[in-house]
C-alpha cells in the first residue's frame, strides 16, 4: 500500500472534517447528552459518513453521472445554501442555533453525519482517495480519519464536562462568542462552496 497518498487522503479528510469546528456544530449535543449517550451518536454518525464517503471512494464521479443523473455542481450549490442557512441562524442565536438536534440519540445520528460530516469538501476527499488508493486502502484511510474525528469529539466533549462543572458561565461565554464566530467562517466556507457550484456549472472550473 503506498503509504504516501495514504496519509495525504486521510490528513485532508481530518481537516475537511475539522473535529474543533465541528464540536462548535454539535455544542447543543455536547450540552445535553452524556458521554454514552455523545459517543453512541458519533458512532452511528461515523457509520452513516463512512457508507458515504466508501460509496464516493469505489465509484467516484460516476455516482453523480450514471445513478443520480446530477451534475456535482448541483451538490455544491445546494450544499452552500443549506450552510448559508446555517450560518444566517448562528449569527442571530450564536452556538444555540442548531437546535435541529431533539429527540432520541438514534434520531440524532443522521442529523450529525448530514450535513456536518457528509458535505462536498468530504465527499471531494473520498473521491480523491478513491482515484489515488485501490478502493481496500481508500477505504481503510476513510476509516481511520474517522476514528481519529471520534476521538477528538469525545476528548472535547470530557473537557468541556470537567469545565463546565468548574466554570459554567465561562462556558456559556465559550458557547456564545465562538458560535457568532464559527458562523464567520461557516458563511465564508458556504459562498465558496456556492461559487465554485456556478464556475463548474458555467465550465470555468
Amino acid at each position: 500500500m503506498p503509504l504516501r497518498p495514504f496519509a495525504e487522503s486521510a490528513l485532508l479528510l481530518f481537516v475537511l472534517l475539522n473535529p474543533f469546528l465541528m464540536s462548535i456544530y454539535l455544542l447543543p449535543l455536547i450540552q445535553k447528552l452524556g458521554p454514552a449517550d455523545f459517543g453512541r451518536v458519533l458512532l452511528r454518525a461515523a457509520a452513516i459518513a463512512g457508507t458515504v464517503f466508501a460509496l464516493f471512494a469505489w465509484a467516484g464521479d460516476a455516482v453523480f453521472q450514471d445513478v443520480l443523473q446530477a451534475r456535482f455542481a448541483a451538490f455544491l450549490i445546494f450544499g452552500g445554501v443549506v450552510f448559508v442557512l446555517i450560518a444566517l441562524r448562528m449569527v442571530h442565536e450564536g452556538g444555540g442555533a442548531i437546535e435541529t438536534f431533539r429527540g432520541p440519540a438514534k434520531h440524532v445520528a443522521g442529523a450529525v453525519a448530514m450535513p456536518f460530516m457528509v458535505g462536498p469538501g468530504t465527499v471531494s476527499a473520498s473521491v480523491l482517495a478513491g482515484s489515488k488508493l485501490p478502493v481496500p486502502a481508500a477505504i481503510l484511510a476513510i476509516a481511520v480519519t474517522l476514528s481519529a474525528v471520534v476521538v477528538s469529539l469525545l476528548a472535547m466533549k470530557a473537557i468541556h464536562d470537567w469545565v463546565s462543572v468548574r466554570s459554567e458561565r465561562l462556558v456559556e461565554r465559550y458557547v456564545e462568542v465562538v458560535g457568532r464566530i464559527s458562523a464567520i467562517v461557516i458563511g465564508t466556507i458556504a459562498v465558496e462552496m456556492l461559487l465554485q457550484g456556478v464556475d463548474l456549472w458555467l465550465g470555468r472550473a
